[in-house]
This record gives C-alpha cells, structure tokens and sequence, in this order.
C-alpha cells in the first residue's frame, strides 16, 4: 500500500513531447507538481501520458495590455481590486502566465494612482491567475506628432522632473516605459530609468536612425508595437524601425492582429530582425466583451471584430489576445509553429528579463500545444493528479 506521502513523491510522467530547445521527443517528469526533469531518455512509468507529438510551452506573457473586462489600467482606483484579480483570473484561462499592466497618456496623478493600486494588489493565493509583473508606462514621454490615440493635451517632455511626477514613490512598480528618443532631455533620461531598473523601449517617434542608435547605445533595449507609431521603412532614412531591426541587441514588440500591421510587413519582421520579436496583444478594456461602443477617457472607441478605432478612424487597440496573435502567425505562413509559440511565451520573457527555463517551473503554467495543419490550439497541460491544476479544454485561438 502507498500513503499519501509516497504518492504526492511519486513522479508523473508525459511522453513523446516536443519541447523548445530540446531536440526531438523528450519525456517530462513533474513531481510535487513542479516540472523535475526534462530529457529524451527518462525511464518513464507504465503509467505516463502520451502527448504524441504535441508541443509544449510556458504561458504566454503579455508585455503590452491596456485593460480588460471593462477596466482601463490608467482608471485603476483601491475600488477596483475585485476586478483586477477577475482579469488576472480570465487572462489565465486566455493561456497566460504574466502581463504588463499598460498605462496609457494620462494625467500625472492617474499615474501615480494607478501605480499605487497596483502596488497594494494582492491576488487571490488560491486561485489560478496571471501574475502582475510589473506596469508598462505607454507615455507620457512621446511625440506628439506620433501620439495616436493618446490625448495630447497630457504628453510632457521627458525630463527628471515629470519623471517623478508621473511616478512619485513607485518607480519599482514600473517594468517597461516607453518613450520617443528624439524628443530633448530623452537621451539624458534613458540612464536614469535603467538606474531605476526599467526597461526602456522606444516609440511613438519620429526618430532618425541615428538618434535611435544613441538611445540603444545608452541602454533602450525593446521598440513598442513595431511599425505603428512610427515612420515607415526607407531606402535614405531608415528611422527607428531600421535601426532597432539591425541591432541584435533590440527587441521588437509587435502585434499580430493583422490590422494594425499587415501579414507582408510582419514577415519582412520576422525575416529582417536581427535581434528579436515578440508578439503583444495591446488589448484595450473591452478584451473579454462583446463588439460594440465603450468609453475611453473622456472619448469613445468602437470595437469591431476585435479592432478598436476612435470615432475619428484612429487605430486605437485590439481585443484580440497575445496567443490569438501568435497563432495568426502560424495560420499565415510567417513561421513554424514552434516559433509562434515562443513569440508569445520564450522572447517576452527574456526581453524583460526573466527566465524561459522550463524545469523548476509550476506544472499548471504548462500549456500543451496541438497543431493541425496551420491551425494551432493549446490548453493548459493538467492532469488529476496534478491538484490545483485547470482541466483547460482545448481553446481555439
């Protein structure tokens, strides 16, 4: 007879999966419902589960979201924790393990406050949701003749001073901040924001190529939403998209929803970075709703097939999630399935810093890809034994 103790040890095994960076099928063996070992040779019980070939991956993370469920992350208030921990608890059954909360332009002191909101959350431990791993400040640091949907009126320069007034005492709350490097005092502040341990990625530009150059040479390291907000590729002037796509040390962001960036401009992307690509959602607030009319700021945006656009026309976002974008990708031809994949879990993991490694990690963080011809599906690798996973249905994206 085996107590308790002796099954919660014992192992659990899959086999014949395909794993990145490993090559050919391999046999994963989980135990205290953490992923022990990873290796094409294990000795696997009589009892493991055959996964036939399907891939495997860690969660997506989503670097760029403005909000989902009706919430807009630059409207957060200490009233809407509730809603905060029902969007990270839909964000994982959408397959991911982590986001950005996006703030967009706004008011100094909507940034503060939603910085402090975001600091006082605590999810709920026992539940399964996306983790919050930090904000991403969308402006206010931005060229206005690149700003898009964001209010004009709320952009500043890019100074120490409207540093700390959009931040008061929560810079460590803040992951990413994205800015526009030729506007003046941006080159002299990109050192002080990786002194404070952010990531600066650039956008919303008018850069040249040279002046992107200098702000990778002091430490921007990723390009927000590549393409959009941005100049176009050009023969004479290659701008801020052609110098970070001949950098190896630049991560480009890009959404792949297929409107606000065509499929032929996303495979010169994907063929012509030499560094790397990632695929965000840039969700708005009504991910999660029905297509329709909704609110932004004092302004209102029209969802249609997953498209957002002010009642000017102005791209605005999408409600199309990150892995959706990632398996459009796969769909049109721009890459194999496992490249797609990493898009969405691998590549934005590293380019905020964090660890890819699979082993060590949480069996429910685990999804289990399956790919029928361009099509890919996934859910969430759980099996009984593993308590407290989710029985993730296979989900079309």
């Amino acid at each position: 007879m085996i107590d308790s103790t002796e099954q919660l040890c014992a192992p659990i095994d899959f086999i014949n999966a395909r794993v990145p960076g490993y090559s050919g099928l391999q046999t994963i063996r989980i135990r205290g419902g953490r992923v022990e070992a990873i290796a094409p040779d294990l000795d696997a019980s009589a009892t493991a589960t055959d996964l036939g070939g399907d891939r495997i991956s860690l969660g997506a993370i989503d670097v760029q979201i403005n909000g989902a469920l009706g919430l807009a992350f630059p409207e957060l208030t200490p009233k809407d924790t509730d809603v905060l921990q029902a969007i990270c608890e839909y964000l994982w059954k959408q397959g991911i393990d982590g986001f950005l909360p996006t703030i967009v332009t706004t008011a100094p002191e909507k940034f503060r406050r939603s910085l402090e909101t975001l600091s006082r959350f605590h999810p709920d431990p026992f539940t399964p949701a996306a983790d919050i791993l930090g904000a991403h400040l969308e402006g206010p640091f931005l060229n206005p003749q690149k700003r898009g949907a964001h209010p004009e009126n709320y952009l500043l320069p890019p100074t120490a001073d409207n540093l700390q007034r959009i931040l008061g005492d929560h810079a460590p709350q803040v992951k990413v901040i994205t800015l526009a490097p030729e506007l003046d005092g941006a080159h002299s502040l990109i050192p002080e924001l990786r002194n404070l341990g952010m990531v600066v990625s650039l956008g919303h530009s008018q850069a040249t190529a040279a002046e992107a150059r200098r702000a990778f040479d002091l430490g921007a390291t990723m390009v927000t939403h590549a393409f959009n907000a941005m100049p176009p590729l050009h023969h004479r002037e290659p701008g801020l998209l052609g110098a970070a796509l001949s950098n190896p040390g630049v991560y480009c962001g890009t959404i792949a929803d297929g409107e606000h960036v065509c499929p032929a401009m996303l495979d010169l992307l994907l063929r012509g970075a030499r560094g790397e690509v990632f695929v965000v959602s840039d969700a708005l607030a009504p991910l999660g709703l029905p297509d329709g009319v909704y609110p932004w700021d004092d302004r209102e945006m029209t969802v249609s097939r997953g498209t957002a656009r002010l009642a000017d026309g102005t791209l605005a976002g999408t409600t199309v999630s990150v892995l959706a974008g990632a398996a459009n990708l796969a769909k049109w031809g721009l890459c194999d399935p496992e490249r797609a994949i990493a898009l969405a879990t691998e590549v934005p993991r590293r380019a905020i810093g964090l660890s890819g490694a699979i082993v060590g990690q949480p069996a429910t963080r685990l999804l289990r890809w399956t790919v029928q011809g361009p099509s890919l599906t996934w859910r969430r690798l759980s099996e009984p034994p593993l308590p407290g996973a989710e029985s993730g249905s296979f989900s079309t994206v």
